[in-house]
Formats: structure tokens, C-alpha cells, sequence
């Protein structure tokens, strides 16, 4: 009983609008039924507390993420297998950031599966809802490949069939945005505790590579207070107006930001370059100031 209670709870804050398989039994049930393969009857549960036991030195990453639980399910061929890990995260965002750190380039990205998957002949990863799914096969064929593919797309819609990235990328510039950058940062970001959580995506901006992030402080306190205590950190002056500003940050260099209602929106630079004066009109961009719909 405390555990059916603990699920139901766990289904308030996982805020897709309809979400489907949540539970070790659900994702079970929703792993589809492929010609040739078995489905084990065996499903394997860890939390935050043995994570470690399954993934060692991976689990400080998933805790960061607002991790749950993860459950593990295998196919079997013969002596053939495919492993399914499905990591249930407190909400959507949270699986998008666990499942962004570990996207790669080099893989080939599905984004009709899910919220957008990636993945190459050894496995394929995918977000959707509150769970971020790694599918790995022991051996790797385009024949595993394809029945991979199968396997995530099927229980992505089991899943949310409308997963999504973060509603808030909707309103990013798209003008020199770099493809498949975006990401979510709980806690940390570039090294400060009070920036979080943040959404951010890597653009080319006047020929330099920079990260554009923003902060939704839910109110103008909220954001007020987040500036607040950049300004304390960097010895600045803080009587600050909403508007442009720029933060001297000593160990990340200048970060120009726009302060907005509840939002923050800035740049950083990994080479700590100055940018032009007219980075401001490209943070205005972002079109979450306004509401309206991208």
C-alpha cells in the first residue's frame, strides 16, 4: 500500500499532462512484443539509495538530476540480449538534462522517438515524460539497431506520447543556434550554487561560440534575488533596475544579461571574450519576455 501510495505522488509532480507508464509493472507492460525476441519476466528496481551497485560511478550525475528510480528490463534472442534501464526523474526537465549530458554528436538522433532519442548500433537512448530510457544490446547489428529502434518507440509512447523538449526552447532564438546544444542544469551553473536551475543552448554569435542560458525565476523577486546574490559574489553595486546589465564575473569573465519580469537571460562565454554592445539586442530575442508564442 505505501508503495502504490508513493507512485501516486510521484505522478503529481510529473507534469507532462497525460503520462502513462510510470511504474516498474507499467514500463513492463509497455515494452512491445518483437518477432523473434523474448521478453524476461524478471524486472530489477533500484533507487536512490543502490544505484551505485548498478551504474558505480555514474549515480552522482543522475542524483544531481533528480533522480527516482530506475528499472531494468531485458529481451532475449538465443544469446542475444537487449537491456532496457528506465530512469524515472522527479519531472520532465529532469530527464531531459540526464538524457542532454549524455548526448553525443557522433550518434545518429531519431527525433520522432520520444522527445528526441539518439543512439548507433550498440544502444539508443531516449527521453519522454519524467524517464530517460538507455537501450543497450550485447552485440551490435543493424538487425539490433532496427529492433532497438522498435523497442524505444513503442515505449516512448506508452510513456507521453507527446513528449517534448522544455517548453521554454520554444522561445529561444533560432538564429545561429547549434543543433541538438540545448540542456538543463539543476543546480551549479558555471560554478555558481545560485544559478539554477538553467536552461541553455550553444549559438554562434558574431563569430564566437557562445552558450546563451536563462533562468526562470517563477517571479520578479524570484529573479531579483537571484541577481541579488550574483551581485554580492562579484562586489558589484546592487541597486539594479530590470533592463541590461553586466555582471564582472572574475572567474568566468563579463556575463551580459537581461533582466525581464521573471526571467534572466544571458551569455557566457567558455573563452571569457568580451562581446559587442549588440549582444544585448540578441538576448532580446528571446521571445518568453513577451508570452507569446514562438
Amino acid at each position: 500500500m505505501k508503495r502504490v501510495f508513493i507512485y501516486f505522488i510521484s505522478s503529481l509532480f510529473c507534469t507532462t499532462g497525460q503520462v502513462f507508464a510510470q511504474t516498474p509493472e507499467e514500463l513492463h507492460s509497455g515494452l512491445s512484443e518483437i518477432n523473434g525476441w523474448n521478453i524476461s519476466p524478471d524486472i530489477e528496481v533500484f533507487n536512490r539509495d543502490n544505484l551505485y551497485e548498478r551504474i558505480n560511478g555514474a549515480a552522482p550525475l543522475f542524483l544531481e538530476n533528480n533522480f527516482q528510480e530506475m528499472t531494468s528490463m531485458v529481451y532475449t534472442q538465443e544469446e542475444d540480449y537487449i537491456t532496457i534501464q528506465a530512469y524515472r526523474h522527479a519531472a520532465p526537465e529532469d530527464a531531459f538534462g540526464m538524457y542532454a549530458s549524455e548526448r553525443s554528436s557522433e550518434m545518429t538522433f531519431y527525433p520522432e522517438i520520444g522527445g528526441e532519442a539518439q543512439g548507433d548500433n550498440y544502444g539508443l537512448f531516449f527521453f519522454s515524460g519524467c524517464i530517460y530510457v538507455k537501450i543497450m544490446a550485447g552485440n551490435e547489428s543493424e538487425s539490433i539497431s532496427k529492433t532497438m529502434q522498435e523497442i524505444a518507440g513503442g515505449l516512448s509512447r506508452k510513456i507521453d506520447p507527446e513528449a517534448s523538449y522544455p517548453v521554454i526552447f520554444r522561445f529561444f532564438p533560432k538564429e545561429g543556434l547549434i543543433s541538438y546544444s540545448e540542456t538543463y542544469i539543476t543546480q551549479n551553473y558555471i560554478g555558481h550554487e545560485f544559478l539554477k536551475p538553467v536552461y541553455a543552448a550553444n549559438y554562434l554569435f558574431a563569430e564566437k561560440d557562445i552558450q546563451l542560458f536563462v533562468i526562470d525565476g517563477k517571479t520578479i523577486e524570484g529573479a531579483k534575488q537571484i541577481l541579488n546574490d550574483y551581485f554580492k559574489f562579484t562586489k558589484q553595486v546592487e541597486d539594479f533596475t530590470e533592463g541590461n546589465l553586466l555582471i564582472k564575473d572574475r572567474y568566468n569573465g563579463n556575463i551580459p544579461v537581461v533582466w525581464k519580469n521573471q526571467y534572466i537571460v544571458g551569455v557566457f562565454s567558455e573563452k571569457r571574450e568580451d562581446l559587442p554592445e549588440e549582444v544585448y539586442s540578441f538576448l532580446n530575442q528571446f521571445s518568453g519576455f513577451s508570452g507569446k508564442n514562438p
